[in-house]
């Protein structure tokens, strides 16, 4: 995947290219100023927010449309999670210092979390790259400061104490963002988020209680397995085991569909490395189902595969996802020719922005779809939106902050980035800004929504 830019990446350059283009990113400055990010205001072309959340349920199944309105309804947050073809639109009127690097395209604070690595660690990054594709830093930073404000907005966090948690996210990229431009591409490639607070040198610090939230939730995680997910959805016929309906949440399949996903895997055995062709040839494929994930992602085909080892109790959890083209996509350069197909435009951007990505990732084609499989992480957890407050948001703030910036670097010109975002608070209060602003526009682009569905525009479960 190109990033489609003649910058080169600082993590390989000597110390004098990366003074180069340290000075480079801060003469961006007079071109783009910080205020410019802050006065964002709706274009005055602005589509309806409705019509384009319509618009994207487009090539979805008809029959979980109304369950992703009805998601989407459930709050300015829900709704800002789940209309990224409306954010996307206005990402694209917003200035830009012109460097393109692999961006997540959905950064909000619910796509960051924690998984075990291949190694078996447990480490907290971001998590979910259904939008990703190659397009300019801004949108993600921006687009992970607005779910900030939102979300706080949500917990009824008063206007300074969400202008405090935008800008230290703010701070965390940056600082992070100016430390790695000094790092070689090896040493970034081998970093990791793992999931402890003893682990982060943030400016805010836990107390006890604050500390014990966090370790609740990593906690939590760590109790989740394949064989704890087995008992849920699944039951025992005969030898092998069945999945339990739980309609619209997870239904069964017919044969022919199911035959179809089976045959599906088959070709995407070969899109991952040769040993973990082996492993999972130590499993049978006992069933397959469709589950209803997210809240974007409701109405896109997503399959749950349920294999069996040959070892007593040994289950594993796959998922075959729908990759659907990007909200951002029509806003930047197309991706070259192998990464049209959407899974594996997911697959590549995940493994060049995660620190470390599950070894059974892979791509395939089903029925004429693009699809991408992983496995479903055996630990797998975020913090609740609902418990950050105060301290503990701040502190959140900062950790997502810096492993945004951290995804950047790794496909970016970090000295770039670092020189224009300086090393002043000038740029934080800018982004702070244009998340208290766009925070504003989220609200009332919900409530538009929720009246549309009042008004019978929308259909909703």
């Amino acid at each position: 995947m190109s990033t489609q830019t003649t910058a080169t990446s600082t993590t390989t350059n000597t110390s004098g290219a990366a003074d180069e283009s340290h000075a480079s990113g801060r003469a961006l400055r007079d071109a783009v100023p910080f205020d410019a990010h802050g006065a964002w205001q709706p274009a005055s072309d602005r589509p309806d927010p409705v019509e384009r959340v319509l618009a994207g349920n487009a090539g979805r199944q008809e029959r979980l449309i109304p369950l992703r309105m009805q998601r989407m309804a459930e709050s300015p947050f829900a709704f800002l999670r789940g209309s990224a073809t409306v954010m996307a639109w206005d990402l694209a009127k917003t200035p830009s210092i012109g460097h393109n690097v692999i961006i997540d395209g959905d950064a909000h604070i619910n796509n960051f979390g924690l998984f075990r690595t291949p190694r078996q660690d447990v480490v907290f990054d971001l998590n979910d790259f259904d939008e990703t594709l190659v397009g300019p830093w801004e949108w993600d930073l921006k687009r992970l400061t607005a779910s900030i404000n939102v979300a706080a907005r949500e917990n009824n966090v008063d206007i300074a104490g969400r202008e405090r948690a935008v800008r230290t996210a703010c701070a965390a990229y940056r600082t992070t963002m100016s430390q790695l431009s000094q790092v070689p591409a090896y040493d970034l490639w081998q970093m990791r988020g793992y999931a402890s607070a003893a682990h982060i040198d943030a400016p805010t610090k836990l107390n006890a209680e604050e500390k014990a939230t966090i370790e609740k939730t990593v906690d939590k995680a760590m109790k989740r397995s394949h064989a704890t997910m087995l008992a849920k959805v699944a039951e025992p016929v005969g030898k092998s085991w069945r999945f339990k309906a739980d309609p619209p949440i997870l239904t069964l399949l017919d044969a022919a569909e199911k035959n179809n996903v089976i045959d599906g895997l088959r070709a995407y055995l070969q899109t991952i490395a040769g040993e973990w062709r082996m492993m999972l040839e130590r499993y049978d494929i006992a069933d397959v189902a469709h589950r209803v994930v997210g809240v974007g992602s409701v109405g896109t085909r997503a399959y749950l595969v349920l294999m069996v080892g040959r070892a007593l109790g040994d289950p594993l959890f796959m998922q075959v996802k729908e990759g659907i083209v990007p909200a951002a996509a029509p806003f930047v350069p197309p991706l070259d020719e192998p990464y049209r197909h959407q899974g594996r435009r997911v697959v590549h951007g995940q493994r060049l922005m995660q620190s470390s990505s599950d070894a059974l990732l892979g791509w395939t084609t089903i029925s004429g779809r693009d699809f991408y499989v992983r496995q479903m992480k055996q630990i797998r957890g975020s913090i609740p939106v609902d418990w950050l407050h105060g301290a503990t948001f701040d502190y959140y703030a900062w950790c997502l902050g810096l492993l945004l910036a951290r995804a950047h670097a790794r496909t970016g010109d970090a000295a770039l980035i670092a020189g224009y975002c300086g090393n002043s608070d000038k740029f934080d209060v800018a982004y702070a800004m244009w998340a208290e602003r766009y925070g504003a526009q989220t609200v009332a682009d919900h409530a538009a929504f929720c009246a549309a569905i009042s008004q019978g525009r929308v259909p909703s479960a």
